[in-house]
């Protein structure tokens, strides 16, 4: 079976690498046709739209931006839904709110294909070792078909049920979890050198308790070094957290931790450090450039 890739940024190229690398026919599709290339060199066969792509392929993935991205690409004209066979199946992995899951999976079903949403949590260098952890809802054959190409992308795969939307609130929740984290330890950081204390020590200390984990493990030297070369640009992490304030909306929760973390990734976000590693909210909150 042939499988098409849509969407070769950061996380996806990387993933329809693995594909290739595991063994399978891969055809791919990027707004930008140039990142094709790499893909291309590698194996890969390039098309010339999201209809094209899903038309030639039993199971068609996708790694999209945002929720306008995703429903373009999928429900657009010359979209992914437009070119799906009766029968086949479209696995979007991208992070969008549950609505958007919800509206694609009806339009996928509405023309005889089958639908799964399966957000990843992970960043550049786990897409790249394929060692992702995979939140994946909606059709459960589809579930059970893909889980051979899902395990040549993650470590870890949980379906969650046939309910389109509950793996994109699983995820917020998960980004809303590591948003907050991210904007305590940048704090962390700040109130260290503020206050004279050496740095390194205070590393050695969390990662050596009970707050010990991988994020501050890569991310803080890093940080301490202002190098923000992204692994998981700040736009989406200033797009998850708004994305997960919408549903704590919906449910009457005012979620004041998660509404910090958001505001300070919304304001580097207006300071212009979007392209940035999400771990540039630190900048937000030292007021330090990046070193040339």
């Amino acid at each position: 079976m042939t499988v098409g890739f849509a969407g070769l940024g950061i996380m996806g190229a990387p993933m329809a690498l693995n594909l290739l690398r595991g063994g399978q026919a891969v055809r791919v599709w990027n707004r930008t046709p140039a990142a094709c290339a790499p893909l291309v060199a590698e194996g890969a066969v390039a098309v010339a739209s999201p209809a094209e792509l899903s038309a030639g392929c039993g199971i068609t993935f996708a790694m999209l931006a945002d929720p306008a991205a995703a429903l373009a690409v999928a429900c657009g004209p010359g979209g992914i839904v437009e070119g799906l066979a009766p029968g086949h199946g479209y696995v979007d992995m991208s992070t969008v709110d549950p609505q958007t899951s919800t509206s694609l999976a009806a339009a996928v079903t509405a023309g005889g294909g089958r639908f799964l949403e399966a957000p990843v949590s992970g960043s550049r260098q786990p897409a790249e070792q394929g060692r992702l952890v995979i939140m994946a809802a909606g059709d459960r054959s589809l579930y059970d078909e893909a889980a051979p190409l899902l395990d040549l992308l993650g470590s870890r795969r949980l379906f969650l049920g046939e309910e389109a939307g509950l793996a994109a609130r699983m995820k917020l929740v998960v980004n809303l979890v590591m948003g907050g984290m991210m904007t305590a330890f940048a704090e962390g950081l700040a109130l260290a050198r503020a206050t004279g204390l050496p740095t390194a020590d205070l590393l050695e200390i969390l990662d050596s308790g009970a707050v010990a984990n991988p994020m501050f493990r890569g991310k803080g030297p890093r940080m301490l070094a202002d190098d923000f070369g992204a692994a998981f640009p700040l736009k989406h992490m200033a797009k998850d957290l708004r994305l997960a304030r919408e549903l704590a909306a919906q449910t009457g929760l005012a979620l004041p931790t998660g509404t910090a973390a958001h505001d300070a990734f919304a304001a580097a976000l207006v300071a212009g450090d979007g392209d940035l590693d999400f771990s540039a909210v630190y900048r937000n909150v030292t007021g330090r450039a990046v070193a040339d």
